[in-house]
């Protein structure tokens, strides 16, 4: 597996233990479907929580929430919609994103919750 892979993978294991550690229950991990694809989804009391998770080993380029572009937003919420039909779900939906950087020997994290609102 390539490095940034790895590195990727390992974020997203930090992710879900910060997020169990808040309480949510996780749902489902890289959900795919027709080209889409969620990092975790999770459930906490009022939402169903779609969430991109991004990490790198440094801000030099900039901070990885920062790297969560419009194309990407666009694609979680069509992923959502097919997620919620094809689940029959009619909980309240919210978009959120966790940035981690690695600094080589522990991650730090950031999460922003309802970090945007669906958008036509």
């Amino acid at each position: 597996m390539a490095q940034h892979n790895e590195l990727g993978k390992r974020g997203e294991e930090e992710a879900v233990r910060y997020l169990e550690s808040k309480d949510y229950k996780i749902v489902c991990r890289n959900w795919r479907l027709y080209g889409y694809e969620i990092d975790i989804i999770a459930e906490d009391e009022e939402f169903i929580v779609f969430i991109e998770v991004k990490t790198r080993t440094s801000v030099q380029w900039g901070d990885p929430v920062g790297f969560v572009d419009k194309r990407r937003m666009r694609r979680m919420m069509d992923a959502a919609d097919h997620y919620l039909i094809k689940n029959d779900i009619d909980k309240p939906a919210r978009f959120d994103i966790i940035g981690l950087v690695w600094d080589g020997k522990k991650f730090e994290l950031e999460h922003i919750d309802d970090a945007f609102l669906p958008f036509l």
